[in-house]
């Protein structure tokens, strides 16, 4: 099969309009980096979303879920097959202390939402850039709160597009893990638990986390976020620094002089770029302390 028939069959599911052939994916990335996508499909509806899970399983094309694109590098060659893109998925319903929140939902906005509603326990997620869906997969977390803490349950598709609801306990959510990405399902929606709270109190503790996380990091640059997961007993951002490679990087990528847990694109990058510089630090923190950083964010695509 074609990317033109792949296109074509699509249209058939979503509106024609949210099909869209050799699309650039550097403006749906953090970083602003990546190649294209044969392939790239926004529906409008879970059942849209089910009905492409099904149909690319059935035709064998491979798929890709990006969410808000903030823990994710894309190398220059894109992507090969489907890019599913769940922007448009994205209700946030309250109900009393119950948030609801589909995939797409950017998880700063449920936040918001729910301080708007006089209800706590969601203030660490106030400055995470992810979607919700993206959120639920790695079990974000800052500041002292994961999602972990709060689900009560989520609904997820099968990578052969059936629908299940995972049980806080069936998510298995971990530092940095879940079923989710063990098992490559996709995120519809997910309910949470929060507590009534004192507005003064919430607003002054987003207040609180928002000038922390403006302050220490560079959020004036593209960037992944948080590159590499916390090695057990230190912090990456810390080895990185006492390696003395705050400034240094390949091309146009650099490791931020801001939070050396960072990387940047600080100057029209290629994703190569960034790929290198994420290996160079590797491989000269493992040199100096005998350490693997292990990476937090998601490379994907092919080489140029």
């Amino acid at each position: 099969m074609t990317i033109q028939q792949w296109a074509k069959d699509l249209a058939q599911i979503v509106n024609p309009q949210n099909v869209k052939t050799n699309e650039s994916l550097k403006q749906y990335t953090m970083t602003k980096l990546g190649g294209i996508a044969d392939i790239f499909v926004m529906p409008e509806t879970e059942q849209q979303a089910a009905d492409i899970v099904k149909y690319a399983h059935e035709t064998k094309v491979p798929i890709l879920m990006l969410g808000n694109g903030s823990n994710m590098v894309v190398r220059d060659g894109g992507v090969r097959g489907i890019v599913l893109h769940f922007a448009k998925l994205d209700a946030i319903h309250i109900n009393g202390d119950l948030v609801v929140a589909q995939a797409g939902a950017l998880i700063k906005e449920v936040s918001r939402q729910a301080a708007g509603k006089c209800l706590t326990g969601f203030e660490f997620a106030c400055g995470i850039p992810g979607s919700i869906g993206g959120a639920m997969a790695m079990n974000a977390g800052a500041y002292g709160g994961e999602i972990k803490d709060i689900i009560v349950d989520c609904t997820v598709l099968t990578q052969e597009g059936e629908r299940l609801v995972l049980s806080k306990d069936e998510l298995e959510l971990a530092y940095r893990k879940s079923i989710i990405a063990k098992e490559g399902y996709y995120v519809l929606n997910a309910k949470f638990q929060l507590t009534e709270g004192n507005q003064a109190d919430i607003d002054a503790k987003i207040a609180d986390l928002t000038y922390q996380r403006e302050s220490k990091q560079p959020l004036e640059y593209p960037s992944a976020g948080s590159v590499f997961k916390r090695p057990p007993g230190y912090f990456a951002g810390k080895l990185i620094q006492d390696s003395d490679l705050q400034g240094k990087g390949v091309g146009g990528a650099e490791v931020s002089t801001k939070h050396a847990g960072f990387i940047i694109n600080k100057n029209n990058a290629s994703a190569t770029d960034y790929i290198e510089t994420i290996q160079m630090v590797q491989r000269t923190v493992k040199d100096k302390f005998d350490i693997d950083l292990e990476l937090e964010v998601k490379i994907v695509g092919e080489d140029k």
